[in-house]
């Protein structure tokens, strides 16, 4: 089987190289066998006989010129000196001229547009994979609710209020009550943000598009303002929904107007923000949730009220919320007797979710590697220390 894949490949390449010969063959034997059938005489001899009228008509090629005299049937031929006023001078004697085309010339073209095509699909192709419909998916169900969300019970009833405003806002509309365009999350790492707007998105059971500042990041110019202003218009195609902005001071730093390409392409997107979140009615029902580890760092214009109406706070888990989290985190895990929630809510304060999470695994790992069946406190205070 292989060999007579090979044997038609080689029969293939064979076919084309030789037509490609024949082709070159022809295009240099053809202008020498017309030559040949001519009567040559001399450039100076052609070019006195153009001025004294003599001449009827020319064929100009990048082979030579053919022409012929008035009165007389015989077919003449002279060199091409490739001058570009030889035309004007033959019309200017009467002499009627066409030009031939040159097939090298018309190669030349044929490659010429071939390029462009090329170039141009090359452009759409990488403009499809960093703007595709698909940069930001919709989730219809996350799955997640309030109840999922350990703590946070302050922040859980400020968010009812506006659960409830998006599932029924006729209601709060004819009160003059409407819902915030945005709401920033302002809080640590690893303190659940993102758990915690996926569960707003779950108890208003509406959809929810996830986004963090990597997704607007291009190494081509314009493609961020492009991507933003795609998320918003599939935002307001699947609306009801809550568009979910992780990392937002990637993206929505203090405009920079140094003129550096980094600071302007920044700008660009910070700009296509402000024109979208001023582009929806607060009632269109679409909500931005926002989450930043530094506040302080975003453009006044973009968080102010109008765009952000709200600001909540996601601070580190109290007592009561390490106690549970660490119920949760200590299920399917070997820990001795004196790993309680309790002592273990102690020991973790100050830690974030992510954090203790962190620290437990590691202490049933630290155990494994001890062959040790059960994790103490001990381990527990080891793992804490390597964080």
């Amino acid at each position: 089987m292989n060999i007579k894949k090979t044997t038609v490949r080689r029969l293939i390449i064979l076919l084309f190289s030789a037509a490609a010969l024949a082709c070159t063959a022809y295009l240099i034997v053809k202008p020498i066998s017309e030559r040949k059938n001519n009567t040559y005489v001399p450039y100076q001899q052609f070019y006195a006989g153009v001025g004294n009228g003599d001449v009827a008509s020319v064929l100009l090629s990048s082979d030579g010129i053919t022409f012929m005299k008035k009165g007389d049937s015989v077919q003449y031929s002279t060199d091409n000196p490739d001058s570009p006023l030889l035309k004007e001078y033959l019309m200017r004697n009467g002499v009627d001229v066409i030009e031939k085309v040159d097939a090298g010339e018309v190669f030349s073209k044929i490659l010429d547009y071939l390029f462009y095509i090329v170039f141009f699909v090359i452009l759409f192709v990488l403009f499809r994979k960093f703007v595709s419909p698909n940069t930001f998916r919709v989730v219809h169900h996350t799955g997640v609710t309030f109840r999922d969300v350990v703590g946070m019970d302050s922040l859980k009833r400020d968010m009812i209020q506006i659960v409830d405003i998006m599932q029924h806002p006729a209601q709060y509309e004819s009160r003059g009550v409407r819902m915030p365009k945005g709401i920033l999350l302002e809080g640590a790492p690893g303190n659940g943000k993102t758990l915690f707007a996926r569960a707003f998105a779950g108890e208003a059971k509406i959809n929810f598009i996830p986004a963090k500042a990597t997704d607007f990041e291009s190494m081509f110019m314009a493609i961020g303002p492009a991507k933003v202003k795609l998320l918003f218009r599939k935002a307001r195609r699947h609306a009801p929904c809550v568009v979910f902005i992780d990392e937002f001071d990637g993206i929505g730093t203090r405009r920079n107007y140094s003129g550096s390409a980094i600071e302007t392409e920044n700008t660009r997107i910070v700009t296509a923000l402000l024109n979208e979140l001023d582009g929806f009615q607060a009632n269109s029902g679409i909500l931005v949730l926002a989450a930043t580890n530094s506040i302080h760092a975003l453009d006044e214009a973009l968080i102010r009220p109008g765009r952000f109406d709200a600001r909540f706070s996601v601070p580190y888990p109290d007592t009561d919320a390490r106690v549970k989290l660490a119920e949760m985190y200590l299920r399917n895990k070997n820990s001795a007797p004196e790993c309680t929630p309790d002592v273990l809510s102690k020991m973790f304060s100050g830690f974030s979710c992510a954090k203790i999470e962190s620290v437990l695994n590691r202490a049933a790992l630290i155990a494994r590697e001890e062959e040790r069946e059960l994790f103490t406190l001990d381990d527990v205070r080891a793992a804490a220390k390597e964080q």
